[in-house]
């Protein structure tokens, strides 16, 4: 019987890397290797309506081993990897946490260090598993796969454990934010459901940015630098221009908890054109208007400026802060505290700095608060994870499972 361990370990290393810039549903072909082992592997469990579709969603049902009416539990992780760093020829090894500097990898000198990463000193004493310094993990989110399908073939082992019906959804592109594009929700069929996508052991989300993605088309015009003088519009000059008149501590590198933030993701330019690339987060719904306000007056300011619009902004909302949405249904929130304190976990209530399928699905009518993963530095190569984070989120699965049933 593979463990928790096993699983992560197999799924990790096939690359399921996703693309930002593919039209496509999946994203990239890969993710489809990861979906077939796992639809195999969810038949040889026994579960029910295994259905592996066209766009790469996999769902399947746990059917209730009793017949009391209870509520259908949706369990949600998403099978591709971040493109921020390669997942190709991902190596996983385990090291021992010793409150030193970790040696990823000999021949690049690559080392692991609690000075840059102090939530490293959680773990001394406990086994870490690790990337080789040269890719990123997997972690986020192969380890809330790993989880689900161990914690599935531990229920269908213990007939024993009373619980309802239960359904399961793999999802692709969640990291290029289209995760729950196609998500069916009425053919998912729970009544609530959790994402395992979150990080450090004990995370329980309910609360994450609203937000929007900013990009501002900038056209100059080019002219010999020699006889440029009011003639040249540098289009990147406008961009640096445009830049500093945003708030400077409303960047991420300076933000924590709440705080929202305007980040420049991407700069193209030279003095002909040039495009940015900017995303803007916030909590609070009108805190998230007022950066959003920002942003067109910065752009305004600059056209002013220059006595034409040379810059075109293209801003558009991609979700919102799921919160209103958990509210109205808080018990699910108490269902998984309480199952985290009978396993022996401190909840750990934060709010989501980031998106999540959990979000958008929320506001498609599936309620759907997020769990930890156990993973920590996730889409580098630096990320890691205890493995007794991937046990403990076995453990609160099936923790879950049974509440539900004493909780009816």
């Amino acid at each position: 019987m593979p463990t928790v361990r096993d699983r992560f370990l197999k799924y990790v290393r096939i690359n399921t890397q996703s693309d930002r810039a593919s039209d496509s549903c999946p994203s990239t072909e890969a993710q489809f290797d990861l979906a077939r082992l796992l639809e195999s592997e969810l038949r040889e469990l026994g579960l029910e309506d295994v259905d592996l579709d066209e766009n790469c969603y996999l769902m399947a049902t746990l059917p209730a081993n009793t017949d009391e009416k209870l509520p259908v539990i949706g369990w949600i992780a998403h099978m591709d990897t971040s493109p921020d760093a390669s997942g190709t020829g991902v190596n996983p090894q385990f090291l021992q946490a010793t409150g030193e500097d970790l040696l990823l990898n000999p021949a690049g000198k690559i080392l692991l260090s609690p000075r840059e990463f102090p939530e490293l000193l959680k773990y001394t004493g406990q086994t870490l598993i690790t990337t080789d310094g040269t890719t990123l993990l997997g972690a986020d989110d192969k380890a809330g796969i790993a989880e689900i399908m161990a914690a599935l073939e531990y229920l269908q082992g213990h007939p024993e454990v009373p619980h309802g019906t239960i359904k399961i959804g793999f999802t692709p592109d969640e990291e290029v934010g289209h995760g729950a594009d196609r998500f069916d929700v009425a053919k998912f069929g729970a009544d609530f459901a959790y994402t395992l996508d979150g990080g450090e052991i004990g995370e329980l989300q309910f609360e994450n940015f609203n937000a929007a993605n900013a990009d501002v088309f900038i056209k100059g015009r080019s002219v010999h630098p020699g006889t440029a003088k009011n003639k040249m519009i540098n289009a990147s000059q406008l961009a640096i221009e445009l830049c500093s008149l945003l708030p400077p501590d409303k960047r991420p590198e300076l933000t924590e908890g709440y705080e929202g933030f305007i980040h420049l993701t991407h700069f193209h330019g030279d003095v002909e054109d040039a495009r940015l690339r900017f995303i803007i987060r916030d909590h609070d719904k009108e805190k998230f208007e007022d950066l959003k306000e920002t942003m067109r007056q910065a752009v305004a300011a600059v056209n002013a400026r220059h006595g034409i619009d040379r810059l075109v902004l293209d801003m558009r909302d991609s979700y919102y802060n799921m919160k209103e949405k958990i509210e109205p249904v808080i018990h699910i929130i108490d269902l998984a505290r309480h199952a985290m304190l009978d396993c022996g976990i401190t909840p750990l209530v934060v709010p989501v700095r980031g998106g999540t399928d959990g979000s958008r699905l929320s506001f498609m009518g599936l309620p759907c608060p997020n769990l930890f993963t156990g993973g920590h530095n996730a889409h580098g190569r630096f990320e890691y994870i205890p493995v007794s984070g991937l046990e403990k989120a076995v453990e609160v699965i099936v923790r879950i499972a049974q509440l539900a049933v004493q909780a009816k």
